[in-house]
């Protein structure tokens, strides 16, 4: 692991207009930008300014950015055979101007590099700039890392990689991984592909400057454990760009308009009741999870209803909540459903299902559907029952985990993975739903070809059980109290990521966290984004 650096002197974002912090609760909704897209700015960038313009600005945000977050000592610099090399190299004859101890190894040929990185090599030796030039051969030993050596900026690979790391590569980035250094990546971690966070091998920055704009793949799958902390180096170019965005990262400006106010004339019927259905034998703890979460998120009523018989008489954690015998609730009287945890995938489960999909269908009854864990198990094998939702038109979410996902698609774990983005449009198309794709970097998804969001917040203590009923709860509350579904998605998914930031930076996890732990900050961070303050 990476060793922890603080900044010399805490970088001001209004001294360098030219850097973007990602912030997972930032003011304004950050676009994120496929590979294809960047490219095309980047070549408009090219075309409009004269030859090495780009680079030479890559390198000095680039020097900025490592002056600011890099404290007193040597910073080493390792410069790949392409143009992500050569931002590596400006950047160390920036530092190098400035008084910073550098040095670069070029990890290939010098003679080979393109025309923009033969220039920043040169320019760089030409100002005295420790140059080493290592040949890019498996067969070369890689020598010690530099006594007093500070940090590490990898310049190895860029956005353009179309295939795995390997060979020579491979052998720095595990290299690099094992440095004990802090790692600042230039643009993205080597290894880590730009469009879907695939990263295998790929470079474990602390941080990570990316040029041009944003890439989905700093945010999910491997992203996340990768990139580290995320900005953004615009290089004087139009941001963001003029250009349709193929994700946004789930900020609160996407859903905080949305939130249900609270007024002093305001009762528990004005936000709503919901009931959490689920529950079978030996399983009454997921809906229980699920019901609690709700009652902390705001909803007015939270029943439960149990398939297990004879169902509990009381929740004596929280006796707020409203408990019955499934067949007990009362059709018509709910503002919404969260359908799934611990619900069994036998016979009675399907039964439920079924009678519920066609109560949200009939107007005087008519509500929204969380589906979640089981509800979403029995929609994969049972064709009739998913043919029954689609076309009932009820309104709908979906909370697939990756093995969910790829049964609900009739795919592989692999195949989800393999692009999250994509996984999670075709979820939406095919049930016509919004879904939530878990996982690192959440994807939230809806049918009406709106840029799917991705989420910056949650941790791994969020690998646990229970987790998933919590987060259902959280999205069941939230449109009981009359959210739209898409923002309500969006904003649970961010809320109960949040949660278990807070626990962590307070000590409480990764290891160990309960998800019944998620609750109270929940609750602080919602009320906060009531108020309108930080969360």
């Amino acid at each position: 692991m990476s060793t922890t650096v603080s900044p010399s002197t805490s970088p001001d974002p209004d001294a360098t207009p030219d850097r973007i912090a990602l912030d997972p609760a930032g003011t304004d909704v950050t676009p994120l930008y496929d590979l294809t897209t960047i490219r095309r700015v980047e070549h408009a960038g090219l075309a409009a300014t004269p030859p090495f313009t780009l680079m030479s600005r890559a390198g000095a945000a680039a020097a900025d950015w490592l002056h600011a977050w890099v404290p007193n000592g040597r910073i080493l610099c390792l410069a790949g055979p392409g143009n992500n090399g050569g931002d590596a190299l400006v950047a160390a004859l920036r530092l190098h101007q400035r008084g910073r101890l550098v040095e670069t190894w070029l990890i290939g040929e010098a003679d080979l590099l393109p025309a923009d990185a033969a220039r920043a090599w040169l320019e760089a030796r030409a100002a005295g700039v420790p140059l080493l030039a290592l040949p890019n051969d498996a067969d070369t030993g890689i020598p010690p890392w530099p006594n007093g050596c500070a940090a590490i900026v990898d310049g190895l690979l860029g956005i353009g990689l179309n295939r795995a790391a390997d060979g020579n590569m491979a052998r720095w980035i595990d290299h690099l991984n094992n440095s004990h250094l802090p790692v600042f990546s230039l643009d993205i971690p080597s290894g880590l592909f730009a469009d879907t966070g695939a990263g295998n091998p790929a470079v474990r920055a602390q941080r990570t400057l990316t040029f041009l704009a944003a890439k989905p793949g700093l945010l999910t799958l491997d992203g996340r454990d990768c990139a580290g902390e995320v900005d953004i180096a615009p290089l004087g170019l139009d941001y963001p760009p003029a250009e349709h965005p193929v994700a946004v990262v789930n900020q609160p400006p996407g859903f905080s308009h949305s939130l249900p106010r609270r007024e002093h004339a305001d009762n528990k019927g004005s936000f709503g009741s919901l009931a959490v259905i689920g529950g079978s034998h030996g399983m009454t703890g997921a809906p229980l999870l699920g019901a609690r979460a709700a009652l902390y998120l705001g909803a007015g009523r939270v029943h439960v209803g149990f398939l297990a018989q004879p169902a509990p008489a009381i929740d004596p954690v929280h006796p707020e909540l409203m408990l019955h015998a499934v067949t007990e609730l009362s059709p018509g009287a709910m503002s919404a459903y969260v359908v799934g945890p611990g619900m069994g995938t036998g016979a009675s489960a399907r039964k439920q299902l079924t009678q519920l999909i066609d109560i949200c269908a009939n107007a005087a009854t008519a509500a929204p559907l969380v589906l979640d864990a089981d509800a979403l198990n029995l929609l994969a094998t049972d064709g009739t029952l998913a043919q029954q939702l689609v076309e009932s038109g009820v309104a709908h979410v979906m909370t697939p985990h990756p093995l969910e996902a790829a049964r609900l698609l009739g795919s592989t774990v692999a195949d989800i993975q393999r692009n999250r983005l994509a996984a999670a449009t075709a979820l939406a198309t095919r049930w016509q739903a919004t879904i939530v794709l878990k996982g690192s970097g959440s994807v939230i998804a809806s049918p009406d070809g709106a840029p799917p969001a991705i989420n910056p917040t949650g941790n791994a203590a969020l690998s646990t059980a229970g987790t998933g009923d919590v987060l259902a709860g959280m999205i069941g509350a939230l449109i009981a109290q009359g959210m739209p579904i898409v923002a309500a998605a969006r904003a649970a998914v961010w809320i109960h990521g949040r949660a278990a930031d807070r626990l962590v930076a307070s000590g409480t996890g990764p290891a160990g966290m309960t998800a019944s732990e998620l609750y109270l900050p929940a609750r602080d961070i919602f009320n906060a984004l009531l108020r309108g303050g930080g969360a």
